[in-house]
């Protein structure tokens, strides 16, 4: 088994560059993403409502998780998610986007409320974990 790394285009490449992480990595069959804000493009730009931030996280995760060889929601069985306001509101967002990215997927999820997060007017970041074992044999990370 071994492990990958992946910045995918734009903002994922600018935060491994100026913040020395990777958006995501593969070892083996598994992938794990950074946690993904709300980020619009290159710059981190963020929406103007925790709505459209989460939704826009949830369309983030899906382009770090093809970024790395995955299929994308469907394989995540692992969801963390970070808010720097914890509400119904948000909850509501993140239950609709589960629906919508993963109607046959029901993974774990924490949800955690904090006092601030990495970027400036970042209210939610969400990582995740996919099962991944056909990607991992394309990006050569599975066992041999």
């Amino acid at each position: 088994m071994s492990m990958k790394q992946y910045a995918y285009k734009g903002f994922g490449e600018n935060n491994q560059r100026d913040y020395w992480y990777s958006s995501a990595v593969r070892t083996g069959d598994f992938i794990h993403c950074a946690g993904q804000g709300g980020y619009l493009d290159e710059h981190g730009t963020q929406p103007k409502t925790i709505v459209e931030q989460i939704d826009q996280a949830f369309v983030n995760v899906d382009i770090a998780l093809k970024d790395a060889g995955g299929a994308g929601w469907s394989q995540v069985y692992r969801v963390n998610s970070f808010h720097v306001q914890l509400d119904p509101v948000s909850q509501e967002a993140m239950v609709r986007n589960f629906k919508k990215w993963m109607p046959n997927n029901h993974p774990t999820w924490t949800c955690v409320q904090v006092g601030r997060l990495g970027g400036d007017n970042m209210w939610v970041e969400i990582e995740v974990s996919a099962f991944d074992p056909e990607g991992a044999k394309r990006e050569g990370t599975s066992k041999p």
